[in-house]
């Protein structure tokens, strides 16, 4: 009955991160609208011109490292070396304890620097405020390492939605109360990254709780000093290679961002626009953010259980069933992929408005939404060839993205401004997406994705997007008959995407682009399964 028990554990375990995971993706991509309106376009510049240094910690403390630590645990323990496990903590705690520091000073001592190098030395006070995090990762790392070696995903699970809710009601109720008390937006956004810590602090503290609770002696009193260091060259190789390759597999939009934070702002200056001008259209532009990481969450859902999944049947030398993962992965990431980005496209202007109070940007955000197809299908193959062992090729494939998206926004923000930007991401994201679909099917020796279905994807999602721009122009008799224009947007982007989807599909069952049980799998798919028998007068033979 042990195995039995075990692989339980193990599925609850998966399913309990995956939950955990997808309600911070949420909140994390949810809060940044109720943000803007409380700031303004100037104050969301400001906030987002530093976050995606906070969400590289993020992905450091939740996906990297403890990965590595708790892979390089369990090892231990199986192996009966439970004296060789607590010392794997101590180093792990030492080095990234070490490497925190460092960040810390750099990010805290060159505030001012780095500030300036974005073109806006008011951001020094935002950047010591999240100097702070670098402090905290290394004990959140280790901490939700331990855990997950030992098979308890639990501590990791609430720290992770704690860290999450105390740092959106931080960011929300102090930059409400600044914004109300006549502070600057600065001073505001310092208020916001400030939830960073905050969070950061009550993730420690979950953490910590579980931890003596479970283990009230010192794991490392036992450990001589001659000991402590014995074989640290290893583990710390291990945290840097294998936490490195994880860490920026899971950093796409992030890293996209950051190229965004370091020149889009001064280059904006560049053509002409005044300080004022050039931030609040950068805040136009960011507002694209939060809806292209809800536009992911499908394909970031599946890629948390796609890794264990296909590792297990590589593990067992089972190809065939490799192979059927591999096809439902990309066929969901494409299906769902492409329908929300063509979706927001469409009806963006009043999704803009019901979200963000007007339509300022809606052709720039509009275009940059058609990310979420490129986004999502990376996501996808990305967590295929970590399951197949190779996370080092994504990872870099993903670092050289960053680079080409940085090098292109040189060239294409002077000439066409924030519109540039989205160019710049577009053909990053793009490339990136190519070499990494050549890649996988170099590994898997074969073509996974139909021409075929892909056509269909394509065709249903232009004819809904057609549609959907027609609808929007019927309906805009809406802002006549119906006050404010923010009430009037809502009705209109939520019946648009009722619409939308049901067209959608009805294209994808009249096109027969899937099967029968390939729809049963999909999310809700037993629903549309059902609408697949009626149209076509029952299952293919």
């Amino acid at each position: 009955m042990k195995p039995v028990a075990d692989s339980r554990q193990l599925v609850k375990g998966a399913m309990i991160l995956t939950m955990a995971a997808l309600i911070t993706k949420i909140l994390s991509a949810v809060y940044r609208v109720p943000f803007q309106n409380i700031v303004g376009d100037v104050g969301f510049y400001i906030y987002q011109q530093v976050y995606p240094f906070y969400g590289i910690v993020l992905v450091l403390s939740t996906y990297g490292f403890p990965v590595v630590i708790s892979k390089l645990y369990t090892e231990q323990v199986d192996g009966r070396n439970q004296g060789k496990a607590d010392r794997l903590l101590a180093i792990s705690l030492f080095s990234l304890g070490l490497l925190g520091v460092i960040l810390f000073a750099l990010f805290y001592f060159g505030s001012d620097w780095m500030a300036g190098m974005m073109g806006d030395r008011e951001l020094g006070l935002l950047f010591r405020i999240v100097s702070l995090l670098f402090l905290f990762f290394p004990f959140i790392s280790v901490f939700r390492g331990y855990f997950q070696g030992k098979g308890n995903m639990v501590p990791t699970a609430v720290s992770q939605v704690a860290e999450q809710a105390v740092r959106v009601t931080t960011i929300l109720f102090l930059s409400a109360l600044f914004v109300q008390k006549g502070y600057s937006l600065y001073f505001a956004g310092g208020g916001a990254v400030f939830g960073s810590v905050t969070g950061g602090i009550v993730s420690m503290m979950v953490l910590g709780f579980f931890f003596w609770k479970k283990r009230r002696s010192n794991p490392f009193g036992s450990l001589k000093r001659k000991e402590l260091f014995a074989d640290s060259a290893s583990v710390i190789k291990a945290l840097i290679v294998q936490g490195f390759a994880i860490s920026v597999s899971g950093m796409l939009l992030i890293l996209f961002q950051l190229a965004d934070s370091l020149n889009l702002y001064t280059l904006l200056l560049e053509t002409g626009l005044g300080a004022n001008e050039a931030k609040t259209a950068k805040g136009i532009f960011d507002r694209g953010q939060p809806l292209v990481q809800l536009g992911t969450v499908v394909a970031t859902s599946m890629s948390l259980s796609l890794v264990p999944a296909i590792s297990a049947e590589k593990a067992r030398n089972r190809m065939d069933h490799i192979l059927q993962k591999v096809l439902l992965a990309l066929q969901t990431s494409l299906l769902f992929g492409a329908a929300a980005a063509a979706g927001l496209y469409s009806i963006i202007a009043p999704v803009n408005i019901m979200l963000f109070e007007n339509d300022s940007g809606s052709d720039v955000i509009g275009l940059l939404s058609l990310t979420i197809l490129f986004g999502s299908l990376i996501l996808t193959v990305t967590s295929i060839l970590q399951g197949l062992d190779k996370p080092m090729f994504p990872a870099m494939a993903i670092l050289s993205g960053f680079g080409l998206k940085y090098i292109l926004n040189l060239y294409f923000i002077p000439p066409s401004g924030t519109m540039g930007a989205v160019y710049a991401t577009l053909l990053s994201m793009f490339a990136v997406l190519a070499i990494l679909l050549l890649k996988l099917r170099l590994v898997l020796g074969q073509r996974i994705l139909s021409i075929g279905f892909s056509v269909k994807i394509l065709f249903a999602s232009a004819v809904m997007a057609v549609l959907l721009r027609l609808y929007t122009k019927w309906t805009h008799f809406l802002y006549h008959a119906i006050e404010p224009d923010r009430l009037a947007a809502t009705i209109q982007a939520f019946s648009g995407v009722l619409l939308g989807a049901l067209c959608y599909f009805m294209i994808l069952i009249k096109t027969k682009a899937l099967q029968e049980e390939e729809l049963s799998a999909l999310p809700f798919g037993s629903r549309l399964a059902q609408l697949f028998s009626k149209k076509t007068g029952g299952s293919r033979k």
